[in-house]
């Protein structure tokens, strides 16, 4: 009866279905889905410190990251990333000023971003042609604090979906 009650009644079907679910997982978590854990406060109100997301591998395989797009960045290693938001994209000229972000000259809306700190500045910056500028969406913390700047398509591990 105990036996039944494991395994069911076809035994090779609940093998099979466990082999297939292992394996499914394993190419989903393996090679799709990157499973990522926010640290730090700088992805406020957006992330909570702690909170745990999940990174889309194949996002960008037949095309760029937008403008507002949250990715995760490879820093050194597979297992290294940081989450941060696009904010400016290849070609663009990126400016802080006041703790607003500038593009080409024009402030970008961003209803994320709760609270500016008005000592950010950093000075313009053109991004060449798979440079993508990035930033964190608590810009109230002193920009010191923030890894942020400009990062190359090719350490874009993905988008971040949950």
């Amino acid at each position: 009866m105990a036996h039944a009650l494991l395994f069911g009644r076809h035994p090779r079907r609940t093998l099979l279905r466990v082999v297939l679910l292992v394996a499914g997982a394993a190419v989903v978590f393996g090679w799709v889905l990157l499973p990522v854990r926010a640290e730090g406060i700088s992805m406020e109100p957006t992330f909570e410190p702690g909170s745990f997301h999940l990174v889309n591998r194949l996002a960008y395989r037949g095309r760029r990251p937008a403008r507002g797009d949250i990715v995760a960045i490879r820093l050194a290693g597979p297992h290294v990333v940081y989450v941060k938001r696009v904010v400016g994209l290849p070609g663009e000229r990126v400016r802080i000023t006041g703790g607003q972000v500038f593009i080409d000259g024009r402030a970008l809306a961003e209803p994320y971003v709760r609270r500016r700190n008005p000592s950010w500045a950093l000075p313009e910056t053109t991004l060449g042609p798979d440079g993508y500028f990035v930033v964190g969406d608590n810009r109230a913390m002193r920009i010191e604090l923030h890894d942020l700047g400009v990062a190359q398509f090719r350490r874009i591990v993905g988008k971040v979906v949950y």
